[in-house]
């Protein structure tokens, strides 16, 4: 509880209660709204935080899951809050303008992408150094438009699994794209936008730079956290599997000693065998020749008869 209101003290702060003016308000925004004052909408900060927590709540499952976050901010306000909190999740991003069928025909975006990524190979290892200057000078301007475009979303190797939206309303299209896919969506809705277009939705102030700033930095945390969990399953499996590797390793060893001492056992128990039969056979052998000598005397004898 404490918590809540330390959030709803922080939240009032940066103003995120500031709504639109009345005559703009859509009225499927009526149970966010706390009051009216002086003509514009005052949202309810309770229903801010409950949205901000189930929002951070599904945000933290996707990303410690190890699925794609994309966050989409082409509003002047936005564009630099955006860009620094999904570079410090390692998160897709567009701050500049949304190409459309970014997400629908995300096949042929990748096309571009890959030829912006080998442009700047060639650039990088001299292997333009042929061309004319003014032909290299073209093709770094073409580099420098893609890469203002599709710089952020040049990792982004399929589609993702959620996009976060600062004004759904400014971004109308990146919205209906998610929704054509599937893509579960979050947003921040003031008071003139549609809330049951997003599946997250968050009612807050998307127009003031600190309101963008609170709610992306907590959402931005939250997904920071499922990573960091993400990290953490997975040093436990390794150590797991290292753990479970050097017992299988020592029973293997422990059953070839066995079996080897059993060897050297049966290899005594040949030796001991042969030497006896060894023996046997020399005594019928000696004997015989104490008889072969006798019988000679027996044919001398007979020769002297």
């Amino acid at each position: 509880m404490e918590q809540n209101t330390s959030l709803q003290q922080q939240l009032l702060e940066a103003g995120v209660h500031f709504g639109h003016l009345k005559k703009k308000w859509n009225p499927k925004m009526l149970p966010y709204i706390f009051a009216e004052k002086k003509g514009i909408h005052i949202i309810d900060l309770n229903k801010t935080v409950e949205g901000l927590q189930e929002s951070a709540a599904a945000l933290r499952q996707i990303a410690r899951s190890g699925k794609k976050i994309m966050f989409v901010a082409t509003k002047k306000q936005a564009k630099e809050i955006v860009t620094d909190c999904a570079r410090r999740v390692n998160m897709p991003f567009v701050t500049e303008r949304w190409l459309g069928g970014m997400l629908t025909n995300f096949n042929t975006v990748r096309k571009s992408v890959k030829k912006m990524q080998s442009i700047e190979k060639m650039l990088a290892d001299g292997s333009l150094d042929s061309i004319t200057k003014k032909e290299r000078l073209t093709l770094s301007r073409d580099r420098d438009k893609m890469e203002k475009v599709l710089g952020g979303i040049a990792n982004m190797n399929r589609i993702p699994t959620a996009i976060l939206l600062v004004d759904i309303g400014h971004e109308d299209i990146a919205l209906a794209e998610a929704k054509r896919l599937n893509v579960t969506t979050f947003g921040m809705v003031d008071t003139n936008c549609d809330p049951n277009k997003v599946d997250f939705a968050i009612p807050s102030n998307d127009d003031a730079t600190k309101s963008i700033a609170i709610v992306i930095n907590y959402l931005t945390a939250a997904i920071a956290e499922g990573l960091a969990e993400r990290e953490s399953n997975k040093d436990e499996e390794d150590v797991e599997d290292v753990v479970e590797s050097a017992q299988e390793l020592k029973a293997e060893e422990g059953g070839e000693d066995r079996g080897g001492d059993r060897s050297r056992g049966a290899g005594r128990g040949r030796s001991a065998g042969g030497g006896a039969g060894a023996t046997r056979r020399r005594v019928p052998s000696a004997g015989g020749g104490g008889r072969r000598p006798a019988g000679g005397g027996g044919t001398g004898g007979g020769a002297s008869r």
